[in-house]
């Protein structure tokens, strides 16, 4: 049984860090569910205090990520329109990514863009600022996720080995 917890954690943990970066999976709580995985083989006993810890954390950057593009479009003169063309662009590059990963993180700048032009009537330099904070939220939810995903594979490689 050991065996296929410590499996089935590294998958999670595999997919937690790819969720970092794919928008569609939900790396923390995957990242979360590995740890918690390793927790349950008899191999590793992490203590409650930490599982407790890392969940609340977990909980923290899912709702920080889901807000901070939004609060980066707004912070940088974004109208509901740049939020809304950014959500859509995202959605549009996640699905219908012709270049992969770099749809995925242009898609909410041209998204907000786009928005913004059919609100702003051609200000070019206020659709460009949206864009411009759309995209510095999008990055800044990124590394949050990455920083977290990474931290929860060290910890399950350092007590698995």
């Amino acid at each position: 049984m050991d065996i296929l917890l410590i499996i089935l954690g590294a998958i999670a943990i595999l997919l937690g860090v790819m969720g970092s970066i794919i928008p569609a999976l939900p790396g923390p709580p995957f990242s979360w569910l590995g740890i918690l995985l390793l927790d349950f083989s008899s191999k590793v006993d992490f203590s409650l205090v930490f599982l407790v810890s890392t969940g609340v954390l977990m909980v923290a950057i899912t709702l920080l990520d889901l807000y901070i593009p939004t609060w980066g479009t707004k912070k940088f003169g974004g109208t509901r329109a740049g939020v809304v063309g950014s959500t859509v662009g995202l959605l549009v590059g996640l699905f219908f990514s012709p270049f992969g990963l770099v749809s995925v993180i242009l898609g909410p700048f041209f998204g907000a863009f786009i928005g913004e032009l059919l609100v702003a009537k051609n200000d070019v330099n206020k659709a460009l600022k949206s864009a411009t904070g759309s995209l510095f939220g999008f990055l800044i939810g990124t590394g949050l996720k990455l920083a977290y995903g990474g931290s929860m594979a060290v910890y399950f490689m350092r007590e698995l080995f």
